[in-house]
């Protein structure tokens, strides 16, 4: 009698999207076609800090609501010293740019201490790929790469969103496709644009890199018009202990350049998540095995509806319960995104 399969105690995958961190530069929007040269004319945006006198705006507590006290409150300086970045007076289009490595070998974990688990769990995976490919996946990370979905703060009430992708080969751009990031719907990753021919190509070629069957390394930039001397938003950095740090905000750089984080990046990317219920309400949410939104609190996607990853993935290997296709992508794009799904218990 075989023995019962069980969730190997040691498993791990590694990322297969491996985005660099984004940084950002100014220029003029009539310039974008010069922002590779050598003798660029594009500037890199620096970190300034900015010492500010705020206002008393924070909800009181019931005692602290006696006008004498408020206006005391008010008489006292509210002083914060903060990061700031932006786009000098002259220049009126951030370029932000980072380069992005497509894996292969995706569903294969880098530690798994059950070859019985990682026989059936390579059987699985290959059995996905030959009935799905990588297609359906891959469009939808090509979609976020061209709706300028990274850029977060920045996209919102820019002017123009260009975003170009390069397929770089021995360090020159052998493919190029271009998007107008505002015309396309950052709700709409699952939809099939019919007239956006670069976002087909752009998938099938993001689609390659994953399947492994050739080097995929693309070179994102994107150029957001927002006007000359506006302010931009690179990622905040968590400083637990602030009174060290001596301000109230401290903004991410790349050797003195503003940037964002790789993280942020790569949570843009992979939101692509339509297949948990709500999402017609919500939209795409960050691929994560309990369909986590950290900015609402909330897990969309829990044990008891049996919709998490670690039920389907046992489901799955452990039962042969195979889910429906939308779920088995959910699933591959969870070991895409990589993690520890070890179960020690």
């Amino acid at each position: 009698m075989s023995e019962k399969l069980t969730t190997a105690s040691v498993l791990a995958f590694e990322r297969k999207l491996d985005p660099s961190d984004a940084v950002f530069h100014a220029g003029l929007w009539t310039d974008r076609e010069n922002a590779h040269e050598r003798a660029s004319p594009w500037a890199p945006i620096a970190i300034r800090e900015k010492s500010v006198r705020g206002t008393i705006s924070n909800r009181l507590k019931t005692k602290d609501q006696d006008p004498a006290k408020l206006d005391a409150a008010i008489e006292n300086p509210n002083l914060q010293t903060v990061d700031v970045a932006a786009l000098p007076a002259e220049a009126d289009t951030l370029k932000v740019q980072f380069t992005l490595r497509v894996l292969g070998g995706a569903g294969t974990p880098s530690a798994c201490n059950s070859a019985a688990y990682q026989a059936k769990l390579l059987a699985t995976v290959q059995g996905y790929v030959q009935q799905h490919g990588f297609g359906e996946l891959a469009r939808r990370y090509a979609a976020n790469l061209a709706n300028g979905r990274f850029l977060w703060r920045n996209r919102a009430g820019a002017e123009q969103v260009e975003v170009t992708v390069e397929q770089m080969q021995n360090g020159q751009a052998a493919h190029t496709w271009s998007f107008d990031a505002l015309a396309l719907n950052t709700r709409a990753v699952g939809a099939i644009n019919t007239e956006a021919k670069d976002l087909d190509e752009l998938g099938q070629a993001m689609a390659a890199g994953l399947a492994g069957s050739q080097h995929v390394l693309l070179r994102i930039t994107a150029f957001v018009r927002q006007g000359a001397g506006q302010e931009v938003f690179p990622s905040q950095e968590l400083i637990l202990d602030k009174d060290s740090a001596g301000k109230s905000k401290t903004l991410y750089h790349v050797d003195g350049v503003a940037a964002i984080h790789s993280q942020k990046i790569g949570n843009a990317i992979r939101t692509i998540d339509t297949w948990y219920e709500g999402a017609e309400e919500l939209g795409p949410i960050a691929v994560e095995p309990y369909g986590s939104v950290t900015t609402q609190g909330k897990a969309y996607r829990q044990p008891k509806q049996k919709l998490d990853f670690y039920t389907l993935l046992d489901n799955w290997l452990l039962k042969d319960q195979v889910p429906p296709a939308e779920q088995q992508h959910f699933v591959m794009a969870v070991l895409i995104r990589g993690g520890v799904f070890g179960d020690a218990s």
